[in-house]
Formats: structure tokens, sequence, C-alpha cells
């Protein structure tokens, strides 16, 4: 299988994606997905936005 590499990202839909993370409502995959092209460790505790709190 041949790796893909991101070249650019819709600014409006990888927003909506941050915002679902946080709130936990995101499908496996597509969670899966934000943490790969932000670099997040899926058992850290920091939040994506100031003032928010992490997801569960």
């Amino acid at each position: 299988m041949v790796r893909r590499t991101v070249h650019w990202v819709n600014s409006p839909v990888l927003m909506e994606a941050m915002l679902r993370y946080e709130k936990g409502l995101l499908p496996k995959s597509m969670k899966l997905w934000v943490e790969k092209l932000l670099d997040l460790n899926p058992k850290g505790s920091s939040p994506l936005f100031p003032g928010s709190s992490p997801h569960s």
C-alpha cells in the first residue's frame, strides 16, 4: 500500500473536525485522522482550543 501525505486541508473542514474531536463526536476513523494530522497524543489531556475542556 502506498503511503499518502497530506498536502493541504480545507480549513473549515479541519475546524469542524477539531470541534467535534474536542466534544468526542467523531467516528473512530475521523478521530484517528485528526490525531495523525495534528500529531496528537490520544492519551493526552490538553485541549485543542484554549478555554475548552479536553475530550474524554
